[in-house]
Protein backbone atom coordinates (compact mmCIF):
# COMPACT_ATOMS: atom_id res chain seq x y z
CA UNK A 1 0.00 0.00 0.00
CA UNK A 2 1.25 2.95 -0.98
CA UNK A 3 1.34 5.85 2.05
CA UNK A 4 1.00 9.87 1.24
CA UNK A 5 1.98 11.76 4.30
CA UNK A 6 -0.46 14.37 4.74
CA UNK A 7 0.15 18.15 5.52
CA UNK A 8 -2.77 18.29 8.08
CA UNK A 9 -0.83 18.28 11.30
CA UNK A 10 -2.88 17.80 14.54
CA UNK A 11 -0.91 19.05 17.69
CA UNK A 12 -2.71 19.00 21.01
CA UNK A 13 -1.77 20.12 23.80
CA UNK A 14 -2.28 18.35 26.99
CA UNK A 15 -5.95 18.17 28.14
CA UNK A 16 -6.92 19.10 25.06
CA UNK A 17 -9.62 17.56 22.57
CA UNK A 18 -10.30 17.87 19.07
CA UNK A 19 -12.85 17.27 16.37
CA UNK A 20 -11.87 16.45 13.14
CA UNK A 21 -14.08 16.98 10.19
CA UNK A 22 -14.28 15.47 6.89
CA UNK A 23 -16.16 13.82 3.67
CA UNK A 24 -15.71 9.72 3.50
CA UNK A 25 -12.69 7.76 2.14
CA UNK A 26 -10.72 11.29 2.58
CA UNK A 27 -8.36 9.36 4.70
CA UNK A 28 -9.33 10.81 8.66
CA UNK A 29 -9.07 7.28 10.07
CA UNK A 30 -6.23 6.44 8.21
CA UNK A 31 -4.53 9.57 9.50
CA UNK A 32 -5.18 9.20 12.80
CA UNK A 33 -3.78 5.79 13.15
CA UNK A 34 -0.57 6.67 11.81
CA UNK A 35 -0.31 9.86 13.88
CA UNK A 36 -1.83 8.47 17.15
CA UNK A 37 -0.33 4.87 17.16
CA UNK A 38 -0.75 4.39 20.73
CA UNK A 39 -4.87 5.99 21.01
CA UNK A 40 -7.68 3.62 22.05
CA UNK A 41 -9.84 3.67 18.89
CA UNK A 42 -13.73 3.40 18.68
CA UNK A 43 -15.14 2.95 15.35
CA UNK A 44 -18.90 3.11 15.16
CA UNK A 45 -19.43 1.99 11.53
CA UNK A 46 -18.81 -1.68 13.38
CA UNK A 47 -22.11 -2.79 13.89
CA UNK A 48 -22.10 -4.65 16.98
CA UNK A 49 -20.36 -1.36 18.62
CA UNK A 50 -22.91 0.96 16.77
CA UNK A 51 -25.92 -0.69 18.54
CA UNK A 52 -24.31 -2.07 21.98
CA UNK A 53 -23.70 2.18 22.44
CA UNK A 54 -26.60 3.91 20.83
CA UNK A 55 -28.81 1.68 23.37
CA UNK A 56 -26.69 2.40 26.39
CA UNK A 57 -23.62 5.25 25.30
CA UNK A 58 -22.89 4.85 29.45
CA UNK A 59 -21.11 1.99 28.45
CA UNK A 60 -18.52 3.69 26.56
CA UNK A 61 -17.91 5.82 29.81
CA UNK A 62 -17.66 1.90 31.45
CA UNK A 63 -15.00 0.68 29.25
CA UNK A 64 -13.07 3.58 29.11
CA UNK A 65 -12.43 4.26 32.82
CA UNK A 66 -11.75 0.15 32.79
CA UNK A 67 -8.54 1.04 30.66
CA UNK A 68 -5.14 1.14 31.87
CA UNK A 69 -3.75 4.56 33.10
CA UNK A 70 -1.11 4.25 30.34
CA UNK A 71 -3.16 4.13 27.36
CA UNK A 72 -5.54 6.96 29.02
CA UNK A 73 -2.61 9.38 28.24
CA UNK A 74 -3.27 9.63 24.87
CA UNK A 75 -6.60 10.88 22.83
CA UNK A 76 -9.36 8.40 22.35
CA UNK A 77 -10.16 8.38 19.24
CA UNK A 78 -14.34 8.15 18.53
CA UNK A 79 -14.58 7.55 14.85
CA UNK A 80 -17.80 8.39 12.69
CA UNK A 81 -19.16 10.06 16.38
CA UNK A 82 -22.35 11.61 14.46
CA UNK A 83 -23.79 8.12 14.25
CA UNK A 84 -24.12 7.93 18.00
CA UNK A 85 -24.58 11.69 19.07
CA UNK A 86 -25.86 10.71 22.60
CA UNK A 87 -22.20 9.78 23.13
CA UNK A 88 -21.11 13.34 23.85
CA UNK A 89 -22.89 13.92 27.16
CA UNK A 90 -20.66 11.03 28.39
CA UNK A 91 -17.23 12.56 26.51
CA UNK A 92 -18.23 16.01 28.12
CA UNK A 93 -17.85 14.21 31.72
CA UNK A 94 -14.46 12.14 30.48
CA UNK A 95 -13.10 15.58 29.79
CA UNK A 96 -14.64 17.45 32.67
CA UNK A 97 -14.06 15.42 35.82
CA UNK A 98 -10.99 12.50 34.45
CA UNK A 99 -9.14 15.06 31.96
CA UNK A 100 -9.17 12.75 29.03
CA UNK A 101 -8.55 13.67 25.66
CA UNK A 102 -10.62 13.25 22.38
CA UNK A 103 -10.48 13.41 18.97
CA UNK A 104 -14.06 12.99 17.64
CA UNK A 105 -14.14 11.74 14.15
CA UNK A 106 -17.15 11.94 11.40
CA UNK A 107 -18.44 12.89 7.83
CA UNK A 108 -20.83 15.50 9.26
CA UNK A 109 -21.96 17.60 12.15
CA UNK A 110 -25.24 18.92 10.21
CA UNK A 111 -26.92 16.24 12.97
CA UNK A 112 -25.78 16.63 15.96
CA UNK A 113 -25.81 20.53 15.36
CA UNK A 114 -29.96 20.06 13.68
CA UNK A 115 -30.30 17.68 16.92
CA UNK A 116 -29.01 20.05 19.42
CA UNK A 117 -26.29 17.67 20.56
CA UNK A 118 -23.54 18.13 22.63
CA UNK A 119 -20.55 20.12 20.85
CA UNK A 120 -19.22 20.26 24.17
CA UNK A 121 -19.41 23.81 24.38
CA UNK A 122 -15.54 25.09 22.74
CA UNK A 123 -13.88 22.38 24.42
CA UNK A 124 -12.69 21.29 21.36
CA UNK A 125 -10.84 22.56 18.56
CA UNK A 126 -11.95 22.12 14.96
CA UNK A 127 -10.08 20.31 12.24
CA UNK A 128 -10.92 19.58 8.74
CA UNK A 129 -9.47 17.43 6.62
CA UNK A 130 -9.26 17.51 2.59
CA UNK A 131 -8.80 15.41 -0.52
CA UNK A 132 -4.95 15.28 -1.30
CA UNK A 133 -3.19 18.12 -2.43
CA UNK A 134 -0.36 18.58 -4.69
CA UNK A 135 2.14 19.57 -1.96
CA UNK A 136 1.62 15.92 -0.69
CA UNK A 137 2.47 14.38 -3.75
CA UNK A 138 5.10 13.83 -6.68
CA UNK A 139 5.10 13.25 -10.05
CA UNK A 140 1.86 15.16 -10.41
CA UNK A 141 -0.62 14.45 -13.72
CA UNK A 142 -2.48 17.46 -14.38
CA UNK A 143 -5.37 15.10 -16.63
CA UNK A 144 -5.19 12.34 -14.02
CA UNK A 145 -6.15 14.52 -10.99
CA UNK A 146 -8.73 15.80 -13.08
CA UNK A 147 -10.36 12.64 -13.96
CA UNK A 148 -9.42 10.57 -10.84
CA UNK A 149 -9.92 13.28 -8.19
CA UNK A 150 -8.06 13.31 -5.11
CA UNK A 151 -9.79 11.15 -2.69
CA UNK A 152 -6.58 8.77 -1.80
CA UNK A 153 -8.30 5.34 -3.60
CA UNK A 154 -9.82 6.85 -6.08
CA UNK A 155 -6.05 8.81 -6.81
CA UNK A 156 -4.25 5.88 -6.72
CA UNK A 157 -6.16 3.23 -8.59
CA UNK A 158 -6.04 2.76 -12.66
CA UNK A 159 -8.66 3.97 -14.65
CA UNK A 160 -11.17 1.21 -14.39
CA UNK A 161 -10.80 0.70 -10.82
CA UNK A 162 -11.36 4.64 -10.13
CA UNK A 163 -14.45 4.78 -12.18
CA UNK A 164 -16.04 1.96 -10.57
CA UNK A 165 -15.39 3.22 -7.25
CA UNK A 166 -16.66 6.45 -8.18
CA UNK A 167 -19.58 5.19 -9.12
CA UNK A 168 -19.89 3.42 -6.02
CA UNK A 169 -19.02 6.24 -3.79
CA UNK A 170 -22.14 8.47 -4.98
CA UNK A 171 -24.48 5.84 -4.61
CA UNK A 172 -23.24 4.94 -1.14
CA UNK A 173 -22.13 8.41 0.09
CA UNK A 174 -26.28 9.49 -1.16
CA UNK A 175 -27.17 6.25 0.84
CA UNK A 176 -25.39 6.49 4.01
CA UNK A 177 -24.62 10.03 4.44
CA UNK A 178 -28.05 11.66 3.53
CA UNK A 179 -30.78 9.55 3.48
CA UNK A 180 -29.84 7.09 6.23
CA UNK A 181 -29.34 9.83 8.06
CA UNK A 182 -32.47 11.25 7.58
CA UNK A 183 -31.82 14.55 6.51
CA UNK A 184 -34.31 14.60 3.79
CA UNK A 185 -37.11 12.81 3.39
CA UNK A 186 -37.68 12.96 -0.30
CA UNK A 187 -35.72 10.48 -1.22
CA UNK A 188 -36.32 10.95 -5.44
CA UNK A 189 -36.35 14.98 -5.21
CA UNK A 190 -32.78 14.91 -3.53
CA UNK A 191 -31.20 12.14 -6.04
CA UNK A 192 -32.50 14.49 -8.84
CA UNK A 193 -31.00 17.95 -7.63
CA UNK A 194 -27.88 15.70 -6.52
CA UNK A 195 -27.71 15.08 -10.75
CA UNK A 196 -28.55 18.84 -11.31
CA UNK A 197 -26.21 20.15 -9.18
CA UNK A 198 -23.55 18.28 -10.90
CA UNK A 199 -24.43 20.42 -14.22
CA UNK A 200 -24.72 23.75 -12.57
CA UNK A 201 -21.51 22.88 -10.42
CA UNK A 202 -19.48 25.94 -10.67
CA UNK A 203 -21.80 28.24 -12.20
CA UNK A 204 -24.08 30.92 -10.90
CA UNK A 205 -26.98 29.61 -8.88
CA UNK A 206 -30.64 29.90 -9.81
CA UNK A 207 -32.50 28.04 -7.49
CA UNK A 208 -35.65 28.46 -9.77
CA UNK A 209 -34.76 26.99 -12.35
CA UNK A 210 -33.23 24.19 -10.22
CA UNK A 211 -36.02 23.47 -8.62
CA UNK A 212 -38.13 23.21 -11.52
CA UNK A 213 -36.18 20.65 -12.60
CA UNK A 214 -36.34 18.74 -9.43
CA UNK A 215 -39.86 19.41 -8.97
CA UNK A 216 -39.64 20.94 -6.41
CA UNK A 217 -39.60 24.83 -4.62
CA UNK A 218 -36.59 27.10 -4.74
CA UNK A 219 -36.96 26.86 -0.33
CA UNK A 220 -36.30 23.17 -0.51
CA UNK A 221 -33.56 23.82 -3.14
CA UNK A 222 -31.84 26.07 -1.25
CA UNK A 223 -32.20 23.95 1.65
CA UNK A 224 -30.74 20.92 -0.41
CA UNK A 225 -27.41 23.18 -1.43
CA UNK A 226 -27.31 23.51 2.64
CA UNK A 227 -27.39 19.69 3.17
CA UNK A 228 -24.32 19.44 0.36
CA UNK A 229 -22.53 21.97 2.22
CA UNK A 230 -23.01 20.60 5.76
CA UNK A 231 -22.11 17.70 5.37
CA UNK A 232 -18.87 18.87 3.38
CA UNK A 233 -20.11 17.96 0.41
CA UNK A 234 -20.21 20.96 -1.66
CA UNK A 235 -18.39 24.68 -0.83
CA UNK A 236 -20.37 28.12 -1.51
CA UNK A 237 -18.57 30.78 -3.07
CA UNK A 238 -20.54 33.89 -2.57
CA UNK A 239 -20.19 36.95 -4.91
CA UNK A 240 -17.77 39.67 -3.73
CA UNK A 241 -19.18 43.11 -2.34
CA UNK A 242 -16.76 45.24 -1.14
CA UNK A 243 -18.87 48.51 -2.19
CA UNK A 244 -22.37 48.62 -3.38
CA UNK A 245 -22.64 49.13 -7.35
CA UNK A 246 -25.52 48.39 -9.62
CA UNK A 247 -22.86 47.03 -12.27
CA UNK A 248 -21.98 44.53 -9.90
CA UNK A 249 -23.13 40.54 -9.25
CA UNK A 250 -23.92 40.75 -5.46
CA UNK A 251 -26.80 37.89 -4.24
CA UNK A 252 -26.20 34.61 -6.95
CA UNK A 253 -23.34 31.78 -5.16
CA UNK A 254 -21.49 29.75 -6.61
CA UNK A 255 -21.41 26.13 -5.53
CA UNK A 256 -18.49 23.98 -5.93
CA UNK A 257 -18.17 19.72 -4.80
CA UNK A 258 -15.51 19.43 -2.54
CA UNK A 259 -13.83 16.61 -5.31
CA UNK A 260 -12.84 17.70 -8.57
CA UNK A 261 -12.49 13.79 -9.45
CA UNK A 262 -16.67 13.41 -8.15
CA UNK A 263 -17.52 16.27 -9.67
CA UNK A 264 -16.50 14.89 -13.24
CA UNK A 265 -18.26 11.67 -12.73
CA UNK A 266 -21.68 13.20 -12.15
CA UNK A 267 -21.00 15.47 -15.09
CA UNK A 268 -20.34 12.45 -17.05
CA UNK A 269 -17.04 13.59 -18.10
CA UNK A 270 -13.27 12.28 -19.37
CA UNK A 271 -11.17 14.55 -19.56
CA UNK A 272 -8.74 13.68 -22.68
CA UNK A 273 -6.79 16.77 -23.20
CA UNK A 274 -5.76 20.04 -21.38
CA UNK A 275 -7.77 22.34 -23.27
CA UNK A 276 -11.51 23.27 -24.33
CA UNK A 277 -14.37 24.70 -22.23
CA UNK A 278 -14.63 21.53 -19.59
CA UNK A 279 -10.89 21.04 -19.39
CA UNK A 280 -11.27 25.00 -18.04
CA UNK A 281 -13.87 24.53 -15.37
CA UNK A 282 -12.21 21.40 -13.99
CA UNK A 283 -9.10 23.19 -13.68
CA UNK A 284 -10.73 25.99 -11.81
CA UNK A 285 -12.32 23.40 -9.43
CA UNK A 286 -9.29 21.91 -8.92
CA UNK A 287 -7.26 25.39 -7.70
CA UNK A 288 -9.97 26.34 -5.86
CA UNK A 289 -9.84 22.78 -3.84
CA UNK A 290 -6.34 23.61 -3.14
CA UNK A 291 -6.69 27.28 -1.97
CA UNK A 292 -9.26 25.82 0.29
CA UNK A 293 -7.13 23.21 1.74
CA UNK A 294 -4.17 25.92 2.12
CA UNK A 295 -6.48 28.31 3.98
CA UNK A 296 -7.61 25.20 6.19
CA UNK A 297 -4.54 23.87 7.00
CA UNK A 298 -1.97 26.74 7.51
CA UNK A 299 -4.99 28.10 9.89
CA UNK A 300 -5.29 31.09 7.49
CA UNK A 301 -8.96 32.33 7.79
CA UNK A 302 -9.29 34.65 4.66
CA UNK A 303 -11.96 35.26 2.47
CA UNK A 304 -12.89 33.06 -0.78
CA UNK A 305 -14.97 35.37 -3.50
CA UNK A 306 -16.23 35.34 -7.00
CA UNK A 307 -16.36 39.13 -8.91
CA UNK A 308 -18.81 38.83 -11.69
CA UNK A 309 -20.08 42.40 -13.56
CA UNK A 310 -23.59 42.54 -15.42
CA UNK A 311 -21.70 42.68 -18.70
CA UNK A 312 -19.72 39.96 -18.01
CA UNK A 313 -16.46 40.51 -17.08
CA UNK A 314 -15.83 37.92 -14.28
CA UNK A 315 -12.73 36.85 -12.13
CA UNK A 316 -12.53 33.54 -10.57
CA UNK A 317 -11.71 34.06 -7.13
CA UNK A 318 -10.90 37.25 -5.01
CA UNK A 319 -9.03 36.25 -1.80
CA UNK A 320 -8.85 38.04 1.63
CA UNK A 321 -11.45 41.21 0.91
CA UNK A 322 -9.83 42.05 -2.17
CA UNK A 323 -6.03 41.68 -1.59
CA UNK A 324 -5.70 39.00 -3.93
CA UNK A 325 -7.34 38.82 -7.43
CA UNK A 326 -6.95 35.11 -9.68
CA UNK A 327 -8.16 34.68 -12.62
CA UNK A 328 -7.69 30.80 -13.67
CA UNK A 329 -7.57 30.30 -17.41
CA UNK A 330 -7.31 26.41 -18.84
CA UNK A 331 -4.91 27.73 -21.72
CA UNK A 332 -1.85 27.26 -22.87
CA UNK A 333 -0.94 31.34 -23.99
CA UNK A 334 -2.45 34.37 -22.61
CA UNK A 335 -3.37 37.05 -24.34
CA UNK A 336 -4.55 41.02 -23.66
CA UNK A 337 -8.24 40.77 -24.17
CA UNK A 338 -7.80 37.64 -21.44
CA UNK A 339 -6.95 40.70 -18.70
CA UNK A 340 -9.50 42.80 -19.10
CA UNK A 341 -11.71 41.83 -15.85
CA UNK A 342 -8.10 41.72 -14.44
CA UNK A 343 -7.73 45.34 -15.36
CA UNK A 344 -11.01 46.44 -14.42
CA UNK A 345 -11.00 45.15 -11.17
CA UNK A 346 -7.61 46.37 -10.27
CA UNK A 347 -8.29 49.94 -11.44
CA UNK A 348 -11.85 49.78 -9.01
CA UNK A 349 -10.21 48.10 -5.88
CA UNK A 350 -6.47 48.05 -5.97
CA UNK A 351 -5.17 44.36 -5.26
CA UNK A 352 -1.68 43.97 -4.08
CA UNK A 353 -1.69 41.07 -6.36
CA UNK A 354 -3.52 39.96 -9.24
CA UNK A 355 -2.33 36.54 -11.03
CA UNK A 356 -3.76 34.86 -14.16
CA UNK A 357 -2.86 31.13 -13.47
CA UNK A 358 -2.57 29.10 -16.87
CA UNK A 359 -0.80 26.12 -18.82
CA UNK A 360 1.86 28.45 -19.99
CA UNK A 361 5.37 27.60 -19.66
CA UNK A 362 7.00 30.20 -17.86
CA UNK A 363 6.10 32.95 -15.24
CA UNK A 364 5.73 36.70 -16.69
CA UNK A 365 4.45 40.15 -15.93
CA UNK A 366 2.17 42.27 -17.58
CA UNK A 367 1.12 45.62 -16.38
CA UNK A 368 1.26 44.18 -12.85
CA UNK A 369 -0.46 41.05 -13.56
CA UNK A 370 1.23 37.85 -13.13
CA UNK A 371 0.77 35.23 -15.66
CA UNK A 372 1.93 32.15 -13.91
CA UNK A 373 2.06 28.50 -14.93
CA UNK A 374 0.08 26.38 -12.60
CA UNK A 375 2.34 24.49 -10.92
CA UNK A 376 4.92 27.69 -10.11
CA UNK A 377 1.48 29.40 -8.73
CA UNK A 378 0.54 26.23 -6.43
CA UNK A 379 4.03 26.12 -5.00
CA UNK A 380 4.16 29.68 -3.98
CA UNK A 381 0.83 29.38 -2.19
CA UNK A 382 1.86 26.17 -0.09
CA UNK A 383 5.06 27.96 0.64
CA UNK A 384 3.28 31.25 2.10
CA UNK A 385 4.13 33.36 -0.24
CA UNK A 386 0.91 34.34 -2.16
CA UNK A 387 -0.93 35.17 1.13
Amino acid sequence: MVFIKRILDIRLPHNQSAFLWGPRKIGKTTYLKNHFPKSLIYDFLKTDLFIEISKNPAVLRERILAKDKKVLKHPIILDEVQKVPQVLDEVHWLIENKGLQFILCGSSARKLRRGQFNLLGGRAWRYEMFPLVTAELENINLLHILNHGMLPVHYLQNDQECKKSLKAYVVDYLKEEVFDEGLTRNIPAFSRFFEAFGYSHGELTNYSNIARDCGVDSKTVKEYYQILVDTLLAVRIDPFKKRQSRSIITKAPKYYLFDVGVANYLRKLYIEEEKGQEFGRAFEHFLLMEILAYRSYSDKDFEINFWRTKTGLEIDLILAGGEIAIEIKGVNCIYKGDLKALAAFGKEYSPKRSFVVCNEKEKRLHDNIEITPWNNFLQELWAGNVL
